[in-house]
């Protein structure tokens, strides 16, 4: 099968073109034909060495991806030989065959194209574990999203909003901040020009948002707990600003706010299917009934990902970066 590999930690120059084997099949896997799959920063991270590859996981790039199931260990999953899914993997996305866990495939949506079921799994997988699991944002609670225009951004604004919540938003341009609005957020905020810590408490006025997704860190963590509620919850996803941070702990004491966090790749699988489950009862009915629309910035050929790669480097799309596979 054609793949692409990372044939060191570097650049996006280091994704290449390769043929490897079909890859074997575990217990309750099952294999893949791909049709498509999305690029996340941890594929951007595992490039450049600072990811590290569970044990047992392809080495390949790759973490969603859209196809036919071809062969494998169905059981009493429901699913059969020959039926079209997306689903998390744990690797190995970047490739034309690709297993996965049964228990982690969803149906691809009504309507929706193969390279549009596969801009799901990873950010829903991730929104959901952290902002209704994590941080259990409540009825009539309100949301921040950091980096709104991001895969992530706009998979949680436009959940939070298909759940009724009111939501804020981060972005680097007007354009961004736009896009933010355009897809549901009740207001977005210029973090380049504008302070998103007062402009949050003046539209919420003075309380604060409940729980906010970030994906920053460093210096934004004491304006982040500024900004949140009391018994506000604030859920971290990755560090892209930086690892350290000077916390006010007094205000942590005295309005009772928690600081919390998670990485999806490493947990295990019985983890991830009972969020598979949770989406396919709770968020595969909105999406089928239209409140939640796929964003695809651009697609590339597999052949293509290092161009894919140095585009999401940029930081210039809004929404998903994705390879049209098969």
């Amino acid at each position: 099968m054609r793949a692409i590999e990372i044939t060191q930690p570097g650049g996006p120059e280091v994704l290449q073109l390769c043929e490897r084997p079909r890859p074997s099949l575990l217990p309750g896997q099952v294999l893949i034909k791909v049709h498509a799959a999305g690029i996340n920063r941890p594929d951007l991270l595992q490039r450049i060495g600072k990811y590290p590859v569970p044990e047992g996981a392809s080495d390949l790039p790759g973490l969603e991806v859209a196809g036919e199931i071809v062969a494998g260990h169905v059981g009493d999953s429901g699913w059969h030989i020959g039926d079209k899914v997306c689903a998390l993997v744990q690797g190995g996305g970047y490739a034309q065959y690709c297993p996965a866990q049964v228990e982690l495939c969803l149906p691809i949506p009504e309507g929706w194209s193969m390279l549009e079921a596969a801009s799901l799994p990873e950010t829903f997988f991730t929104v959901w574990s952290n902002v209704f699991d994590r941080a259990a944002l409540a009825p009539t609670e309100t949301l921040l999203v950091q980096g709104g225009t991001s895969g992530i951004g706009v998979t949680a604004i436009q959940l939070a909003k298909a759940f009724g919540h009111r939501v804020f938003a981060t972005a680097g341009s007007d354009e961004k901040c736009r896009a933010c609005e355009e897809l549901g957020a009740d207001l977005a905020v210029n973090y380049r020009t504008g302070d998103f810590a007062a402009a949050v408490k003046d539209a919420t006025r003075g309380k604060g948002v409940d729980v906010i997704l970030d994906m920053v860190g460093g210096d934004y963590v004491p304006r982040e707990l500024s900004c949140l509620a009391d018994d506000g919850r604030l859920v971290f996803i990755a560090l892209l600003g930086g690892a350290r941070a000077e916390v006010p702990l007094g205000q942590i004491l005295l309005r009772r706010l928690s600081v919390t966090g998670s990485t999806l790749r490493p947990r295990p699988v019985a983890f991830k299917a009972a969020i598979a489950r949770q989406l396919r009862e709770k968020v595969w009915p909105l999406i089928e009934d239209g409140l939640i629309k796929p964003v695809i910035y651009k697609s590339y050929p597999l052949e293509q990902a290092a161009e894919a790669h140095a585009l999401m480097e940029t930081s210039a799309h809004i929404g998903k970066v994705m390879l049209e596979v098969g």
